[in-house]
């Protein structure tokens, strides 16, 4: 438990605060509403602004420093903070990518190569552990960070770019295997695709898909396009189906058996017409037959300065497009959910983004990797890095890599990606599972500490699962629930 405080005189800027809330939300430090001489104090201190860099706050520890009941931490390292997980260096770029997005070196880890590792969640683990350090025979208390006694947790999520027409990106893919000499792959791409003429492998692949996480009590949410495709959206790459289509319906009912979450995949025209989510969100909306709370970017095309705030606009809960399109990592430096940030305006919106660290795509498209099986191997290293921190694996899949449209052992692969994350005992979410947890526990707060180390703390934001007040060794501790 902490007491926020500043030196006399001291204020901080608007992103220097959300820095700092960030933090302590990451680090599940519960916050104590009244005064007490009984918690450890926060202070920010520094007060003359200076440049520091991300290596600089790595090697320093984020600045942050344990003493007898008081954790201080230098503001200077608050303003970096907001500028990775609140993206402000990438909404100040004005470099674009073929596609309009923000190029992935515009990123601040991905420019020092730091992407790998969720330098934030980091931060934010040290920031703990000096509570930990500095509370002496004071009481501790941290929000236990997932239900149900899990340490870390997974979403596994898919993005329908493909229900008709399925012969066609075969053929597409075929080619591309013979231009990289891929000739054996081809071949079975080839007599995959055969074999599946009269059928339907796109859907026999979401089916497949649903059936392997039902062995592992995943419910995974899926991002489905919604426009009207025309022959320039199929030259584009964009709406390449129409979701009123006989295919489409039979696998939004597949999606809706297995208790999955629909989402909204945002077409191009959504990146520059904001009025435009609002069309295709109520769309989907009439043929998932309930509401759509999430979104994410076809082609992951999204301006961090603009795009979260039209998504709110239009009534979702939150966006999963922050990731990189050409490499797998941790774009805002975060494996959790963290409320976006608008840099022109100074303020944080009240949109949450839920980012994906761990993409399929990144490494067959972008990185020319087509074993499968490596797929797995990078997707494992990084689930491993969000365990460390207790934080939270998001992954795409999609599910038209099946060997009949060119992706020969993908399926397998699959499965084997499943077994992997269950291993490691997550708690497995849909996206909005994980944003409504995300939501209580950053909600809770200490009202006062009985004499007995006893907490009096409140919960505005209901969740179905128990939440607990845990010390600094892991253990749940008694709490009156106000």
């Amino acid at each position: 438990m902490i007491q926020s405080g500043l030196p006399n005189g001291t204020t901080l800027s608007a992103s220097e605060q959300h820095g700092l809330d960030l933090l302590v939300d990451l680090a599940r430090v519960v916050q104590v509403m009244r005064p007490s001489s009984n918690v450890v104090k926060l202070e920010v201190t520094g007060a003359r602004k200076r440049a520091v860099s991300v290596g600089e706050c790595v090697a320093r520890g984020w600045f942050i420093e344990a003493a007898d009941g008081v954790v201080r931490i230098d503001r200077n390292a608050l303003d970096v903070v907001c500028d990775i997980a609140g993206a402000s260096k990438e909404q100040a770029s004005t470099k674009r990518d073929r596609f309009g997005r923000i190029p992935s070196m515009q990123s601040p880890l991905a420019a020092t190569g730091k992407e790998r590792q969720a330098v934030i969640s980091r931060a934010a683990m040290r920031l703990r552990y000096a509570v930990i350090e500095s509370a002496g025979d004071r009481p501790v208390r941290f929000v236990a960070p997932w239900p149900n006694g899990h340490r870390w947790a997974a979403a596994v999520t898919h993005d329908l770019d493909v229900v008709s027409y399925w012969p066609l990106f075969s053929a597409l893919r075929v080619a591309e295997l013979a231009r990289k000499r891929e000739l054996a792959r081809a071949t079975r791409v080839l007599a995959a695709a055969c074999n599946a003429i009269g059928g339907s492998p796109v859907r026999e692949g979401v089916q497949f898909i649903l059936r392997e996480e039902q062995k592992h009590g995943v419910r995974s949410t899926w991002f489905v396009l919604c426009g009207t495709p025309s022959f320039s959206s199929w030259r584009q790459g964009d709406l390449t189906y129409l979701p009123e289509s006989a295919q489409a319906r039979e696998i939004f009912a597949d999606i809706g058996l297995h208790d999955g979450e629909i989402g909204l995949h945002g077409s191009f025209e959504t990146l520059n017409r904001g009025d435009a989510f609002v069309e295709q969100r109520g769309r989907l909306a009439n043929l998932a037959h309930g509401p759509i709370a999430g979104v994410r970017q076809h082609f992951l095309r999204l301006h961090p300065a603009t795009t979260p705030t039209h998504m709110a606009a239009a009534g979702f809960a939150y966006d999963s497009s922050q990731g990189f399109p050409d490499r797998n990592g941790f774009r805002l430096g975060v494996a959790d959910v963290v409320p976006t940030w608008n840099a022109s305006d100074q303020r944080a919106t009240g949109f949450d983004e839920i980012p994906f660290c761990w993409m399929d795509r990144s490494l067959s498209k972008y990185g020319g990797i087509e074993d499968p099986a490596e797929w797995i191997d990078d997707a494992e290293a990084l689930a491993a890095e969000c365990r460390r921190v207790e934080g939270l694996w998001v992954g795409v899949w999609h599910p038209n890599l099946v060997p009949a449209l060119g992706f020969p052992g993908a399926p397998e692969a699959f499965s084997a990606l499943l077994s992997s994350l269950s291993e490691g005992s997550p708690y497995f979410g849909t996206l909005a599972d994980i944003l409504a947890w995300r939501s209580s526990r950053r909600s809770v707060r200490v009202r006062s500490v009985g004499a007995d180390d006893v907490i009096e703390a409140e919960l505005p934001v209901a969740t179905p699962h128990e939440v607990v007040l845990e010390d600094g060794n892991g253990v749940a501790c008694p709490t009156r629930w106000l």
